[in-house]
């Protein structure tokens, strides 16, 4: 049997309108950051980058609690 960190979730509905919330959200912050300080360069990559990883870890959070699960 897998570790709990490494298991997947199936969400059900109530769980996948959370993650497209929580998609929806970050790609409303990195678009109003994009707004203010352009698109090119190495900083803002990173933005890019670091913003993906915590979309990942926030749907992450949402996946892992039972209520989001699909049973």
């Amino acid at each position: 049997m897998a570790r709990t960190e490494f298991e997947v979730h199936m969400l059900n509905e109530k769980g996948k309108s959370g993650a497209a919330r929580i998609a929806d959200i970050f790609s409303a912050a990195l678009t109003a950051i994009e707004a203010t300080t352009g698109t090119d360069g190495r900083e803002i990559a990173i933005v890019r980058t670091k913003l993906e990883e915590a979309c990942f870890f926030a749907k992450k959070a949402l996946a892992v609690r039972p209520e989001n699960q699909a049973t």
